[in-house]
């Protein structure tokens, strides 16, 4: 099987030709990051205009690299939520078009089930696995049971984890995006000089917050003198915001680990996936890997260029949803927001809303 999939739902553009012999075949993406920089964060209508100028080209382009025709293709995946609902329909509304014309399936991908599915892609992950879900608008722990198959855990009751790194990064004057600046200025800095807090670690239950380390960054920076920041400042702040993040991601999935091998949802061997942008994160990789050597896990983490928003996750996802005959009409309807766990109680934090 052969599927093309595209990624639209925030400020990456992309298309990726992925087969089931666990091969990304093609894979184009074009970074938006220039276009909203001077904006300090996504701008919505620039992102919808940019997938709806560049998408055609890209889909051209996987296509031929992949070494494929259109023709080829049993399937057409696209993200159809939850995101930026402009550049969602661009995607869905691109592949509905493709799938038409070639007479292939449509597949309306879930985007945090691409993310989910990502580790069975690239390590041929069994389920069960339990996944951490961290990215700029998500921050959830799920017990994975299977395609479609999710039970949560635990999500974030304000901020996502990246929303905290991309903010404080911005108070910093570190710029956009913020997650990566913030890695690369705490190289080198002393996560310990400054004392910020560890918002719910130790509590029960598997939940995250983390507007209070937000705040008490900014405390921190009204405590400096005024002015940029002088190198060993930025550094030593970064460090312990980055450090306070996987300390509190460390923690709650330490919790969720308890409670799936309570439940026998581990698997075997028990396995932990982390998945989406913030997975890319060096010092949250290194403490979730001591976290697992520590119990017995199997620490599984996709190349840094799978974790963030991509089509090939998207691709596979549809594949995955393919081959068990999950196709969608020609007449859905692109989605802004879509849990993975639609039974999990409704949440007023990022990327769980109704």
């Amino acid at each position: 099987m052969i599927v093309l999939g595209l990624e639209t739902s925030c400020d990456e553009t992309a298309a990726a030709v992925v087969d089931d012999g666990r091969r990304v075949r093609a894979q184009t993406l074009l970074s938006q990051h220039d276009a909203h920089r001077p904006y300090g964060g996504v701008v919505p209508e620039i992102a919808a205009r940019a997938h709806l100028d560049h998408l055609d080209r890209l889909v051209a382009e996987a296509v031929e690299e992949a070494g494929i025709r259109l023709a080829d293709l049993d399937g057409v995946a696209a993200t159809g939520g939850p995101g930026l609902i402009g550049g969602v329909i661009v995607g869905v509304m691109t592949a509905k078009a493709l799938a038409l014309a070639t007479g292939t399936p449509f597949l309306a991908v879930n985007h945090l089930e691409a993310h989910a599915l990502t580790a069975r892609l690239t390590d041929a992950v069994p389920f069960p696995y339990l996944l951490l879900l961290v990215s700029g608008g998500h921050c959830q722990l799920l017990a994975v049971r299977g395609v479609g198959q999710y039970r949560r855990l635990g999500t974030t009751v304000d901020d996502a984890a990246g929303e905290c790194f991309d903010k404080t990064a911005k108070m910093m004057g570190l710029g956009h995006p913020g997650g990566p600046a913030l890695e690369r200025a705490a190289k080198g800095g002393d996560p310990a000089r400054f004392a910020l807090p560890r918002p719910m670690v130790g509590r029960p239950g598997c939940d995250f917050s983390f507007s209070g380390l937000k705040t008490a960054t900014r405390q921190v920076l009204e405590t400096l003198p005024p002015g940029p920041l002088s190198d060993r400042d930025l550094a030593d702040l970064a460090a312990g915001v980055q450090d306070a993040v996987a300390d509190v991601l460390a923690d709650r999935t330490r919790r969720a680990m308890a409670l799936m091998e309570e439940s026998g949802d581990s698997g075997a061997p028990p396995t932990l996936v982390v998945a989406g942008g913030v997975a890319a994160n060096e010092t949250l990789r290194a403490a979730l890997t001591a976290l697992c050597a520590g119990r017995g896990w199997r620490f599984v983490a996709p190349p840094p260029g799978l974790c963030t928003d991509n089509a090939a996750m998207v691709a596979w996802a549809g594949l995955e949803r393919l081959r068990l005959g999950l196709t969608d009409p020609l007449d859905f309807k692109p989605r802004p927001r879509w849990p993975l766990d639609p039974d999990a109680p409704k949440r007023a934090g990022a990327g769980v809303k109704a």
